[in-house]
Parts: structure tokens; sequence; C-alpha cells
């Protein structure tokens, strides 16, 4: 990531020039469409004509003139749009031309011009083994602008993630109902022996192949009660497979733990990609178990398809 004044504000200008370009010819109403305002309100009325639905007939109006009139309303559209974004030094991976948090900044930029386009309010969060920073939500060029500098500018964190504390940050500071977007590789340390106790459910007796525990998918639920929540799941293709380079020494970036891979041997590979394969199968279980959808992108994808495939998604789910 830049760290100079001239590099940030160089990428921060690149990524607005993408992100609203993409906004205008290939996202349009998609986002207005899978992202409803807190519902409807009474705007005016006018004469029926034939075809109106007549459960919308004003009676009182109507026996007043003596004509039929039909009540008018318009969707009160405002939102409140939060961005959790994982900064942990997981995100600082990348086997292609961008790091996991690269592909973040651009998915989110392209999500807050998408929501400004719209009048929405857009806020921010980051955060690691706790939130690190809050951004209130805002509206116009410039907040979002200030949001994405802050996104370019930061220096990943070591330290293993907490899922949990953004989600009862957000509980704790927004008390009507809003969108949030959880950015993260979702690559937190296994839970404890007791969460996993607790945790119970299909494939975790006496151990666990969930992504998360217990406390994250409890904090989850009780989010996405009260707001609408989706989960952005980051991954880069070497966290599915694994190339033959002969012995390789890995380090844990959040950890600093070391391990010797040798990637010469066939089952080694095999075993890493179906851990990988059934690590993400598990996650996209528990997320629909808790009826959140989930943005799935990748370093190696352009980020608009992602969008596009997440937007289709949820468009066939509200039908």
């Amino acid at each position: 990531m830049p760290h100079d004044v001239a590099a940030i504000l160089q990428r921060v200008r690149q990524i607005e020039i993408l992100a609203k370009r993409l906004v205008e010819e290939l996202l349009g109403g998609h986002y207005r469409s899978v992202f409803r305002g807190r519902g409807v309100e009474f705007e005016s009325v006018r004469e029926y004509q034939p075809g109106d639905d007549i459960g919308l007939i004003d009676w009182n109006v109507t026996a007043r003139s003596g004509e039929a009139f039909i009540k008018q309303f318009r969707e009160e559209r405002e939102l409140t749009v939060l961005f959790l974004v994982d900064i942990s030094a997981s995100g600082a991976f990348g086997s292609v031309e961008r790091t996991k948090l690269e592909a973040v900044i651009e998915v989110a930029a392209l999500l807050m011009f998408s929501a400004i386009q719209n009048n929405d309010r857009v806020g921010l969060v980051t955060f690691c083994d706790r939130v690190y920073d809050y951004f209130r939500p805002g509206r116009g060029r410039s907040h979002v602008l200030r949001l994405i500098r802050e996104l370019v500018a930061l220096e990943p964190v070591a330290g293993a993630t907490s899922l949990e504390a953004p989600l009862e940050f957000m509980h704790r500071v927004l008390k009507r109902r809003s969108v949030a977007f959880l950015f993260s590789d979702f690559l937190a340390p296994p839970p404890a022996r007791a969460a996993r106790g607790r945790a119970g459910g299909e494939g975790e007796p006496g151990g666990t192949t969930s992504p998360f525990g217990w406390p994250t998918r409890r904090a989850m639920g009780i989010c996405h009660q009260h707001h609408d929540l989706i989960a952005v799941t980051v991954t880069d293709p070497r966290e599915r497979e694994l190339p033959d380079v002969g012995l390789l020494c890995l380090v844990d970036a959040e950890t600093g733990q070391l391990v010797e891979v040798d990637t010469r041997h066939p089952q080694v590979r095999a075993q890493f990609q179906e851990q990988a394969s059934r690590r993400a199968r598990e996650l996209s279980r528990h997320l629909r178990r808790l009826g959140i959808d989930e943005l799935a992108i990748r370093t190696d994808e352009d980020c608009v398809t992602s969008l596009q495939r997440f937007f289709r998604a949820r468009q066939r789910r509200f039908r």
C-alpha cells in the first residue's frame, strides 16, 4: 500500500475515476433495487385511472369529491450504510496483481459511490483484534473520498482478528436499521475449546470445521436481526490451491508462526485444497443458516463481476 501523501492521493483519484465510471455504466440501478429504504410514506392523491389498484383508493377524499381518488406513496429511501473492514495483516497477502486489502478497497469504493448516488449515508469501521477507527456516516463525494483515503493509507495490523468487536460496536452506535458490509477473509483463529462445546451443530462434535466459533455466529446473528448484514468474503488463489514449487517456509502474517510445507507431494497439495474447500463450504453454510447474504470477492477476479453476481442473486431472493 502507498504511504507517501502524493502516492495516496494518486491512488484515491484512480479509484474514484474507476468507481464512478463503473457505477454509472454497469452497476446503475442494481444497488438501489437490492438495498431498500426503511419503508414508504404517503405523498399525495390523484384521480383513479383504469388499472389502478383499488386497494389504494382514498375513501375519504372520494366521498368528499364524488370522484374516485387513490393514494400515492414514495419510498422513504434514506439508508445508512456502514463498511466494517478487517485490516489484519493477512489482508496484505496477494499472489496476483493486487492484495486482498486492495480488492476490498476497490469493492468498497464501488459500493460507497453507489450509495451516495442514491443519497445514502456512508460510514466506516476498521478493525482487527479490536475496533481501531470509526468514521461517522455522512453524505457526499468529499466524505466518501476521505473514507477511501483512510483505507488506502492504513497499515495492516498484526493480530488475531475478532469479528465480534465491530459487530458489537455497530450494535451500540447505530440504533436505526442500517446496511452493513462486513469485509474479511474470515481467517480468524480456531475457536477455543469452551466455545466449541457450546457451539454444537452439524460437523462439530469434539472439534469443529467451522471458520468461526459460537461467539462470532451469535454476534452476527444479533446484528443481522437489527440490520441488513452482508458478509464480504475475500480470497486469493494461493489460499485455495498450492503450486508444486518444492519446499516452502510459510509465515502466518498475524501470528508470526513459521510452517514448512513440501509442495512436491501431490497428497500435501490435495489435502491443502480439500481443507480450503471445506472451510469455504462451512463458511457459506453458516452464513445461509444465519440468513446472511454472502458477497464473495477474489483477488484474481474483476470486482464488477463479483458485484453483478451478488446483485443478481439478491434480486432473485427478493422476487
